[in-house]
């Protein structure tokens, strides 16, 4: 993702508007995550975020991940103020076990241990809500398609691969909350 960050540079020094974001709701879940996100056009945008979890937690939980999101956003009025939306991309490398996915997905990474890659796109709707002259929140919520190529675990740490398997997925791709600095 750094990498990416520099070969953006240029782009961003000739952007008109720049801003760098945390979405809350990783960093409940003590991902750390940010974006930024710069200006292509009067109402056109352009986001990059990313996100990092490298630790285990109690009860032998693992939700380890590197996730990088790109997306085009259509502003309705003017960039970085009401609403927008948008057109997203996503690639992952994960590690997960012994939790309890969100919506119900995936119910068998309660008791086994799931690592592979995924990718795939869905379209993004947001507001963003300025609270002052350089910050904002920004809310949105993306639908779309997810490819996952895995191998099973047992649950735990070690142990031989029980299946390795592809999930195909339609559905909530993309949700955040996120605090804006605006440039």
């Amino acid at each position: 993702m750094l990498a990416l960050l520099f070969c953006l540079l240029p782009v961003l020094g000739f952007a008109q508007h720049v801003s760098v974001k945390t979405n809350l709701l990783y960093d409940a879940t003590a991902s750390i995550n940010g974006g930024v996100e710069f200006s292509v056009g009067k109402k056109m945008t352009v986001d990059l975020s990313g996100n990092y979890n490298a630790w285990d937690f109690s009860g032998n939980k693992k939700w380890r991940h590197i996730l990088v999101q790109p997306e085009w956003r259509y502003w309705l009025c003017e960039r970085t103020n009401g609403h927008f939306f948008g057109v997203h991309a996503h690639w992952a490398k994960f590690n997960i076990g012994n939790v309890k996915m969100p919506f119900g997905l995936w119910k068998e990474t309660r008791d086994h241990r799931f690592q592979g890659d995924l990718w795939g796109g869905g379209l993004t709707y947001g507001y963003a809500l300025p609270l002052s002259r350089h910050f904002n929140m920004e809310a949105l919520i993306g639908i779309g398609y997810i490819r996952a190529i895995f191998d099973k675990y047992p649950d735990g740490d070690c142990g031989n691969v029980l299946l390795s398997d592809k999930k195909n997925y339609f559905g909530p791709t993309k949700l955040a909350l996120n605090l804006v600095y605006v440039f």
